[in-house]
This record gives C-alpha cells, sequence and structure tokens, in this order.
C-alpha cells in the first residue's frame, strides 16, 4: 500500500501583529530597559549587590553604570577595614574592560577574607567618582551595630 506524502506545514515568513479593539492592526512592542532616571543620578550613592567570581569579577550594571565609567578607563583599587575602594586615576594599573565589571586582584581579596561565590554590597559613590565593594559581613556589623535584631520570632514565640 502506498501512501501520499504529508504536505508540509511552513508558517509565514512574517507574523502579522494582532488586532486591537478596533480592528486595525498595531506592532505590539517588548519592553526594553530604560536608563538611570534622573531622580536615580541626584543622589550621592547608588547601590547594589554583587557576587565575586573566580577571576575576581563582581559587576553590578546599574552601579557601574551611574558613574559613567566606560571600558578603557584607569582604576586604582585599594583595601582598607574589609572595604575595597575602585577609583578611576589615568595612571591606575587596572583597566576597566569593555563591558561593566571590576576585577577585584587576589591580594586584595584575601586581605579582605573574600572568596569565589561571596556577595558584596557594591555603592557608586558619585560625588568622589568611587565604587566601594563591602563584604556582607561587613554590611551584617554595621546593621547589628545600629539596630539589633530582635530574637522573637513571628507570633511572639522565642
Amino acid at each position: 500500500m502506498t501512501s501520499s506524502p504529508i504536505t508540509p506545514v511552513i508558517p509565514p515568513a512574517t507574523r502579522r501583529p494582532p488586532s486591537d479593539r478596533h480592528g486595525t492592526r498595531a506592532a505590539r512592542r517588548l519592553p526594553l530597559a530604560e536608563p538611570l532616571s534622573g531622580a536615580l543620578r541626584d543622589t550621592e550613592v547608588v547601590y547594589g549587590l554583587g557576587r565575586i567570581d573566580a577571576s575576581g569579577r563582581v559587576a553590578d550594571r546599574a552601579v557601574i553604570s551611574a558613574l559613567g565609567w566606560l571600558g578603557g578607563d584607569r582604576l586604582t583599587l585599594t583595601a582598607d577595614a574589609s572595604v575595597i575602594l575602585a577609583q578611576r586615576d589615568p595612571g591606575g594599573m587596572i583597566t576597566l574592560p569593555a563591558r561593566p565589571y571590576v576585577v577585584i586582584p587576589a591580594a586584595l581579596r584575601r586581605r579582605c577574607r573574600l572568596r569565589t561565590g561571596d556577595r558584596v554590597l557594591l555603592a557608586a559613590l558619585l560625588p568622589e567618582d568611587a565604587l566601594a565593594a563591602y563584604p556582607l559581613a561587613v554590611v551584617d556589623q554595621a546593621i547589628r551595630a545600629h539596630a539589633p535584631i530582635p530574637n522573637r520570632r513571628p507570633g511572639g514565640k522565642q
């Protein structure tokens, strides 16, 4: 018994946009990322979180964008009291790559006891044109010193 081949179903090359309520066709647009708003740029500090990878890279696109740093900018990195500070410096030893991330050298990571996978609070200090990276252990100490976390559980039980 011979059978006839099945005709392939080929979708049209372009999709037509869906109709709106009035029967006209309107193109449906996808949401796009918006640039930082003017209100955010008016603040003195922009915060974000980053995770240190095996090469010491840490990034938060919004934080680095708020500083206006671009690939090729030279940076100087220092560490003091478990905080790493990156500042734009024409004589800096580190060059910011085209992608918005900062590489923290191994010596500074060891000094601040940072390991691969650790999360850090990134703070773009706009008036100083600097980026600070705070290990979450330092953030935790600051929070506990400011307002101790209560020992009570929800529902009043201890």
